[in-house]
């Protein structure tokens, strides 16, 4: 455990980190990479480009120091970020690397207010954080190596089939390439791939949601082409069928509660729907389960993915039900039979599927899911009830 005096070092820093911001965060990425540019192939670089990562960095510091006397409070962080890194296959030689920049940016940045002292206690403070994240992933590592059909850092997976889903997002089949069996997962956990490209500068590291149940032989991974998106466009436009990718063992802290026998509420917008499927399939596999609500909202038909799937399973199993907003539908989207709702997503007109003893899950751009908790809030559900996912830096809602 930390010391007292440490203790009470790092918190007298809190105003100092506060007055920099994620300029700090910022500086710390561009000093390592240009001492250590190795690391840009571990570190997804589109999310230095927009901002994203140097701002969930500098929020995951502010709130180490915030609660450096009760760590507890960051159970829930630690857990999701050690699950991260495992796809990533972070080892204890880059944390340290990490920890040097992170203290030579206080250094630089801090001016007279960082001193040996100050620069002491957050060395500890680091190396404290770290040997938890070390240990966790450790465990992680092991875990998924040591269960039928797992395997430790990257395993060759070949794509056996790929789909349209919608005009954005396709789905791709990975079958492992030596024909063994594949580790299960929880639905609603993600893979990470590993791509190495003739277009790519470097490699590059992406992580996407299982879009369907777990089944030992095979998984499935749906991607959106973004807007700008390097990789998101090479997969759509240049890996076929047949080609391999490197595959890391499905992680996340995102899952249904496999246990659960009460209803469940799965709620998504946009892409936001894939590790939904993965839940929703899981569900229907089981009759014993209770009601399943899927509520979705898109832009309008074009955009919906699976549109056909879930449509057909409303016929094939009573205990779902399904309803879907269209923001702005197109003059060939059909209303009852492609959406139920125009607009966004309004609880209110679904109030009689939201019930306190369900679980909710919840996945699509922040703003969607804010809005989604505060509707929850207001129908009476408990936030113990609630569960998200944020895709790519985590934000809190």
């Amino acid at each position: 455990m930390l010391d007292q005096h440490t203790i009470h070092v790092v918190k007298s820093t809190i105003p100092l980190l506060e007055s920099a911001g994620p300029a700090l965060t910022t500086h710390f990425y561009q000093r390592m990479f240009e001492h250590n540019p190795e690391l840009k192939d571990t570190f997804n670089l589109a999310h230095q480009h927009t901002g994203g990562q140097p701002v969930a960095l500098f929020n995951a510091v502010a709130a180490y120091a915030k609660n450096i006397e009760n760590l507890s409070a960051l159970t829930d962080a630690v857990e999701r970020i050690a699950h991260k890194h495992t796809g990533f296959l972070i080892t204890p030689e880059q944390y340290q690397i990490v920890g040097g920049h992170l203290l030579a940016t206080l250094k630089e940045l801090g001016g007279e207010a960082v001193t040996d002292e100050v620069l002491e206690a957050w060395g500890k403070a680091y190396g404290f954080l770290a040997d938890i994240f070390i240990g966790r992933e450790a465990q992680l590592y092991q875990n998924s190596a040591e269960q039928t059909g797992g395997w430790q850092g990257t395993r060759q997976f070949t794509i056996s089939a790929k789909v349209i889903e919608s005009a954005v997002i396709t789905s791709f089949e990975l079958t492992p390439v030596d024909g063994e069996p594949v580790v299960g997962f929880l639905p609603g956990q993600y893979l990470s791939v590993h791509l190495n490209h003739p277009r790519l500068e470097n490699q590059e590291i992406r992580q996407y949601s299982l879009s369907d149940s777990p089944n030992g032989r095979n998984y499935r991974i749906s991607v959106k082409r973004e807007v700008g998106g390097q990789v998101s466009s090479l997969l759509h436009d240049s890996y076929e069928v047949g080609d391999e990718l490197a595959v890391i063992p499905p992680a996340g802290d995102f899952f249904l509660d496999t246990q659960e026998v009460n209803p469940v509420v799965l709620i998504s917008a946009g892409v936001g729907l894939t590790p939904m499927m993965s839940m929703l399939n899981y569900r229907l596999a089981d009759d014993s389960h209770a009601n399943i609500t899927w509520l979705h909202a898109c832009e309008n038909g074009e955009l919906h993915g699976f549109k056909s799937y879930i449509n057909s399973q409303i016929h094939h199993h009573d205990k779902l039900t399904r309803f879907v907003w269209y923001r702005q539908p197109n003059s060939q989207d059909l209303p009852a039979e492609d959406y139920q709702f125009e607009g966004t997503m309004e609880l209110s007109k679904v109030a009689d599927k939201i019930q306190p003893n369900a679980r909710y899950y919840f996945c699509g751009p922040v703003a969607f899911m804010a809005s989604i908790k505060q509707q929850l809030l207001d129908l009476g559900i408990d936030s113990s009830r609630m569960h998200y996912e944020v895709f790519g830096p985590h934000e809190s809602l």
